[in-house]
């Protein structure tokens, strides 16, 4: 389980850290920062695939994603009293994420290129510094290992710090070039959890939505992205899931419902029986909140849990009268995942906040800069370039 989350220099996180827990609730206005925290987790996922330049180079590049305030705020300007201007910078421009669980940290620093002008890539980052270490917080007694410029060295079995790579190309991790069995064991453990995290924001349930033809089935444990398999995914739940546990959360949100799966030809189609009705409606029949409450079902149920799901505004066009039973599913799913919710929908939020195990924050704008009250910051430190 995560149990620190840390944003330097993202959008509108100047500076921020965060203690999570089995359920973590992310709410606030819109323009809070609620999309920006979701990001900066979806970032840190990408570092983990290789693709984290490019998912900035798709928000608009480094210039783009960096805190556009100031350095710091001082005491006239958080009162008022002076405008808020620029001041003489004592820091290098960054951008940084990281994370803590209960084994390992991590964490990685991206900046300016240093040939910024003088190449066709000059708005691509450039990663700096990578940290990896065991405990809650990084010192010099608990790396494990660490990539300055080209050079990553990893700790042995006699305490030494050895370069096992050289010539790390400027736009490759660490996490996904120095990760070995032999050399970067804690690496490659660290790396295949952070690539089983799980990110739900664009689950479809338009009128062209994959998910409401049939498709071509295999076992599917686990709900891809758009939500196209979930005739494939509901039947593994049946099959080698907790079929229990899916009957459950359909009957508390749809009273006397149930579906079933058919396969013609190979092509999975998911048929829903309501209650009243003379025959079970096909998927393109369904409403889209009907449709997007089975997409999370199935999401949130998988036979093979995530080390982390995130839901990004799962509420999205249900019925009130499903927050409820979607609390739940989400609460059923905490028992095996750990969970964060980014939501500005208050009846799923307390419903939620009731739960055992849950953490909220209610995120709110301060001279254009998010800002958590009432935290108790867990201790971070940031590597050194």
């Amino acid at each position: 389980m995560i149990l620190t989350l840390a944003v330097s220099g993202y959008r509108s996180l100047r500076d921020i850290v965060l203690p999570l827990d089995r359920i973590t609730l992310v709410t606030g206005a819109n323009g809070s920062g609620k999309s920006s925290l979701y990001r900066s987790i979806r970032l840190l996922a990408e570092v983990s695939q290789g693709r984290a330049i490019a998912s900035l180079a798709a928000e608009g590049g480094l210039n783009s994603t960096l805190w556009a305030g100031p350095e710091a705020f001082s005491r006239s300007m958080k009162r008022g009293e002076v405008p808020v201007q620029g001041t003489v910078r004592k820091n290098v421009i960054s951008l940084k994420l990281g994370f803590a669980d209960e084994d390992y940290g991590y964490a990685i620093d991206l900046g300016l290129p240093a040939d910024a002008g003088r190449s066709f890539f000059s708005m691509d980052p450039e990663i700096k510094v990578e940290a990896l270490w065991a405990g809650e917080a990084l010192s010099r007694s608990n790396e494990i290992a660490g990539r300055s410029g080209p050079t990553v060295k990893v700790l042995n079995e006699r305490g030494q710090r050895l370069p096992v790579v050289q010539n790390l190309a400027r736009f490759d991790s660490m996490m996904t070039h120095a990760a070995d069995p032999k050399d970067g064991l804690e690496l490659l453990v660290l790396r295949e959890r952070m690539r089983a995290w799980r990110f739900y924001d664009h689950l479809r349930t338009d009128r062209d939505a994959p998910a409401r033809f049939p498709k071509i089935g295999t076992r599917t444990p686990v709900l891809s992205a758009d939500g196209g398999d979930l005739a494939a995914a509901l039947q593994t739940i049946l099959e080698i899931g907790d079929e229990v546990a899916l009957a459950e959360a359909i009957d508390d949100a749809f009273p006397g419902a149930a579906i079933e799966v058919t396969v013609n030809d190979g092509y999975f189609e998911l048929l829903m029986q309501q209650k009243g009705l003379l025959r079970p409606l096909k998927t393109g029949e369904l409403s889209d909140g009907t449709l997007r409450y089975l997409l999370l079902t199935a999401a949130l149920l998988s036979p093979r849990p995530a080390p982390l799901v995130v839901l990004n505004e799962p509420e999205t066009s249900l019925h009130p009268s499903l927050l409820q039973p979607l609390a739940r599913l989400i609460s059923k799913a905490a028992e095996n995942t750990q969970v964060i919710v980014v939501s500005h929908a208050d009846d799923l939020v307390s419903f939620l906040a009731e739960q055992p195990g849950c953490v909220r924050y209610d995120l709110r704008k301060e001279l254009g800069e998010t800002v958590v009250d009432n935290v108790e910051v867990p201790r971070w430190a940031w590597p050194k370039r």
